[in-house]
């Protein structure tokens, strides 16, 4: 027993070593902060862009709906999906819905026509919709969507993507996730932007018990070690909106989880 109990200990060290570590280390992609933050914003609403947002029904895109309708970045707010959101409050009035049927997107090519900024935040899981639906969705929908929007004249495309995606992964989420950012990047898009959150923190409506026992696993840890593992589902929604205000001279961006972390929480130091 003495043995097994500092055995425990000397994984629960190494552990936090790694935490430690993970959360102190640099960004690869550190973002581009700016004093005059508040200027930056003002400046881009005078440019009357106008985005489009994919996978408005999921817990990232609710959240960057939320926070671009507050923010009243864009001129005009189109969400595409597959049926229209009850949107009542006053605030989303002047929200285009597009509905269309993502089997079937080239016979709704003109939803994607006339926006600057497209955001997609589609995704779905192996265990809910089956190894062929998950490729459907975050492959081929993704790659689709992102073909029409270019098509349209898309000039900023960002992608939600995943912590470790890689094409050359042996596990289907991770290789599935690599293989569609590196063909979304061959589109050619003025400014490509990709985000790889680690496990997301939210109160999700549909039930993955998988995931609730991650995050309650993950509570005390994110408390220390915020960066390190996980990311709040709101940090990543104010993420992707203060990286369009921040317009970079980068054509590719990829930002991982910290870098997301540092984007997300710029307004407590912007001043």
């Amino acid at each position: 027993m003495p043995g097994l109990w500092w055995f425990s200990i000397s994984v629960l060290v190494v552990f936090v070593a790694v935490l430690y570590q993970l959360e102190n280390s640099p960004s690869v992609e550190p973002p581009r902060m700016a004093n005059d933050f508040n200027t930056k914003e003002e400046d881009y609403k005078k440019l009357n862009k106008s985005c489009f947002i994919l996978g408005a029904t999921g817990e990232t895109g609710q959240e960057l709906l939320k926070e671009i309708i507050h923010r009243q970045l864009f001129s005009k707010i189109t969400v595409i999906g597959r049926r229209k959101l009850p949107l009542e409050d006053e605030a989303y009035k002047d929200v285009v819905q597009e509905v269309v049927d993502f089997d079937k997107l080239d016979d709704s090519a003109a939803a994607f026509q006339g926006h600057d900024v497209g955001f997609c935040c589609l995704g779905t899981t192996k265990a809910k919709s089956g190894e062929a639906g998950f490729i459907r969705v975050d492959h081929d929908y993704v790659l689709k969507s992102a073909q029409l929007a270019k098509a349209g004249g898309c000039k900023h495309f960002n992608l939600e993507s995943s912590k470790g995606a890689d094409k050359g992964s042996s596990f289907l989420y991770l290789r599935v996730k690599g293989e569609v950012e590196a063909e979304v990047g061959e589109l050619d898009f003025e400014r490509y932007t990709i985000f790889r959150p680690a496990v997301l923190l939210c109160d999700r409506k549909e039930s993955r018990p998988t995931e609730w026992m991650t995050r309650k696993v993950l509570a005390p840890i994110a408390y220390m070690f915020p960066s390190a593992l996980s990311v709040p589902v709101k940090v990543l929604a104010k993420a992707m909106v203060n990286n369009v205000v921040l317009q970079s001279d980068q054509k590719a961006e990829l930002l991982e989880n910290k870098a997301i972390h540092m984007l997300g929480n710029m307004e407590k130091t912007k001043g």
